[in-house]
């Protein structure tokens, strides 16, 4: 079994880990063990000379804490990432909040103004009936001044 500090040089330890480089050197960095080179072949070198001392193997207990690692930081950004969401739905909501607290103003001064209109064509309605009775009642008159006049002439 390998211990850390038995720690074999591979070449691609891209491969063997599924890191990005930069996350391999921060990992090395947060570990306190020694860093690749950035001529250490990450970058996928073909040179089978030196194929076995520029990777690192790790132990069990050393890829399970990396991995722990690896783990944690993606955890730390999942919940980053749902509580910049959160954030965004609750401005959303409170724009929306605000948007229906001025449609229901307009609406009640809509309201208010249709009960105005309302209203007032009542009241016109009502003197128009009292106009129309009284067209009536005027012509009903002209006529009977008109048969009078007709009844003088003749007689």
């Amino acid at each position: 079994m390998l211990f850390a500090q038995d720690a074999v040089q591979l070449q691609n330890p891209l491969l063997e880990t599924g890191f990005t480089a930069s996350e391999i050197q921060e990992l090395l960095s947060i570990s306190d063990l020694p860093t690749p080179s950035p001529n250490s072949g990450l970058e996928g070198s073909n040179s089978n000379s030196n194929s076995n001392s520029n990777r690192v193997i790790y132990s069990v207990d050393e890829r399970k804490r990396r991995r722990m690692i690896s783990n944690r930081e993606s955890a730390r950004r999942s919940r980053w990432r749902k509580k910049k969401h959160l954030e965004n739905l609750t401005v959303q909501v409170n724009q929306l909040e605000i948007q229906n607290r001025e449609l229901k103003k307009r609406l009640g001064s809509v309201l208010g103004q249709c009960h105005v209109l309302w209203r007032e064509n009542d009241r016109l309605t009502t003197e128009y009936l009292g106009l129309q009775a009284r067209h009536s009642d005027l012509c009903q008159a002209l006529l009977v001044m008109h048969d009078m006049s007709l009844l003088r002439i003749f007689d």
